[in-house]
């Protein structure tokens, strides 16, 4: 199944106003066709940042300007998501969708550097490694979703019937435009985004492709393979959790640094569920700290 038999978004149309917009190119990899946010110097280690479920590369838009000063910073869109084009359902599953990541990156002929991931992007990223795809120095996690969201076992099959429903990505967006479905979302992450975050997350909810794609994500998203295998990566990785987040529980960055060998947690105490983009400053310095840790020894 191929998810552009639906309505998808239109960069020269739906992207006018994107930020960064001036960094965005398209890599065909396969079947996907990617975008892909490039930015900094192209010689420069490379940092790559991977978004979440329902998300894309605006999520980083606050972020990126902290490291594409010394870094070449690539921000794709997920498959399914945002202005990636050509996915199929098996891209959307967790082993799927880091054979992708794969892909995109050898099509791209580099090897990342450091790499940060929000939510289920930090799931992607550590599937990925294990997977061999990445072998970067160092891996951070914000608000990694590496459990079950409280309600999955009634999400995860309510999911795969609405992905399947031909009527449903049209719908949900429907509601999203006319609605204030982006509203209730928003609120339940705990953040308070700016007008321009808002913005970015109305234009993809009210989008069918990006709905059936977050969809068809949820559908097939088996997190326990990878928890079950955390203890095999060597990579330091220091997992970030904001201690109000209602959405994925601070103490799930705790427990899984605890299998993770070279595995750690820092705790900030606001920011909700999209911290990263209400207070990228402050995850650039916990990252800057890191970076300057290992750089030391």
């Amino acid at each position: 199944m191929n998810l552009d038999m639906v309505r998808t978004l239109s960069f020269a149309r739906d992207g006018k106003t994107w930020p960064h917009r001036d960094a965005s190119r398209f890599v065909r990899s396969g079947h996907i066709v990617w975008h892909v946010q490039d930015q900094g110097p192209p010689a420069a280690p490379v940092c790559l940042m991977i978004h979440g479920t329902g998300a894309a590369s605006h999520s980083f838009r606050g972020l990126i300007p902290f490291f594409s000063q010394d870094h070449r910073v690539l921000v794709p869109d997920l498959p399914g998501h945002g202005f990636t084009t050509g996915a199929r359902r098996r891209d959307l599953a967790l082993p799927g969708m880091s054979r992708a990541l794969g892909g995109l990156l050898r099509t791209l002929e580099t090897k990342p550097d450091i790499v940060i991931g929000h939510s289920a992007g930090a799931a992607l990223l550590l599937q990925a490694v294990l997977d061999g795809h990445l072998a970067p120095r160092l891996v951070f996690g914000l608000n990694s979703a590496l459990e079950a969201i409280p309600g999955n076992a009634f999400l995860s099959p309510l999911a795969k019937v609405l992905f399947f429903n031909p009527w449903t990505a049209n719908t949900v967006a429907m509601q999203a435009r006319i609605g204030g479905l982006v509203q209730r979302l928003l609120k339940a992450t705990g953040s308070q985004l700016d007008d321009e975050g808002k913005a970015c997350y109305a234009l993809l909810v009210s989008n069918p492709a990006h709905v059936k794609g977050a969809l068809g994500m949820m559908a097939g998203w088996d997190l326990d393979p990878l928890v079950n295998r955390l203890g095999e990566i060597r990579v330091p990785v220091n997992l970030i959790a904001a201690a109000d987040d209602p959405m994925v529980p601070a103490r799930v960055s705790r427990s899984a640094a605890r299998f993770l060998p070279g595995g750690r947690s820092s705790i900030v105490e606001t920011g909700g569920h999209l911290l990263h983009e209400i207070a990228p400053g402050r995850i650039a310095g916990l990252v800057r700290e890191d970076l300057a840790r290992f750089q030391a020894g």
